[in-house]
């Protein structure tokens, strides 16, 4: 009998005597919901990316999403794109890119994918998914972010050549990017990380974004449109409007181009 009170005392943590509530998937979720409430630590990255897809996960999703729900639009297509993938602590877990040959995408848009990631978590909360797309109007000038990014500088450190993309792997890049192609990331009720992708126009980069979220099953709890791109054009002024880009497809129609340059 004493025996027995000492090992209960002792697991009193563990819950043991406790209420004899059960847990819902979708409300705790290992490695990322407890990390609001701790600092970071070493080694972090690896733990709290265990769930989130791999660097050869996300070049297969991301040769999957141009075929994957119609045209995307853009200059590619969506076809020529990078991608990176960040925990809800703003580590990089994974970056890739969708060509044989890493250079012959657009080198800048590797550091780009992994500042739309930052963003897009750093911006989200586990009840409202924050696109990039949907802080444009709010970082123009006479806007309510106007100079957000300059808190959030991306890490000079943090570019690198193509084939080292690897290299930020469990750092912290930052950088805050206010268009299209980073998208929040969920597993359930809770937000787990963010997605970047760029290498075409900010309006494909987002279509392709939102594919592959949906492809890996990491949409919002409020589903795959919840923090969608909006146009004027097509929906009316809000909030949240994004210019046109050329080419602009949305959900497989075409929507527009890009407004053309007056006075140059």
């Amino acid at each position: 009998m004493r025996g027995a009170i000492v090992m209960c005392l002792a697991l009193a943590a563990a819950g043991c005597g406790g209420s004899g509530r059960a847990s819902s998937p979708a409300e705790t979720q290992p490695g990322s919901a407890a990390d609001a409430s701790r600092g970071p630590r070493a080694g972090g990255a690896a733990a709290s990316c265990r769930d989130l897809p791999s660097a050869a996960d996300l070049k297969k999703l991301l040769r999957q999403a141009p075929s994957d729900g119609g045209e995307a639009g853009g200059f590619f297509s969506g076809k020529m794109e990078w991608a990176s993938i960040v925990n809800r602590q703003g580590e990089i877990c994974a970056t890739a890119v969708a060509t044989d040959e890493p250079a012959s995408a657009w080198p800048g848009s590797q550091a780009i994918a992994k500042a739309k990631a930052y963003t897009a978590n750093a911006y989200s909360t586990d009840i409202l998914p924050m696109s990039t797309a949907r802080l444009y109007t709010f970082t123009q000038p006479g806007h309510s972010l106007w100079g957000v990014a300059e808190p959030n500088p991306f890490n000079p450190q943090c570019v690198v050549s193509p084939q080292d993309s690897a290299k930020t792997d469990g750092k912290i890049c930052g950088g805050s990017i206010a268009f299209g192609g980073g998208v929040p990331l969920y597993r359930g009720k809770t937000r787990v990380g963010g997605l970047g992708v760029s290498g075409d126009t900010a309006c494909a980069d987002h279509e392709i974004a939102k594919r592959i979220r949906h492809l890996a099953q990491l949409d919002p709890p409020t589903g795959q449109f919840a923090d969608d791109i909006t146009y004027a054009s097509a929906s009316g002024p809000t909030m949240y409007s994004h210019p046109l880009c050329a080419n602009t497809w949305q959900n497989g129609n075409k929507l527009g181009e890009e407004a053309k340059a007056d006075d140059y």
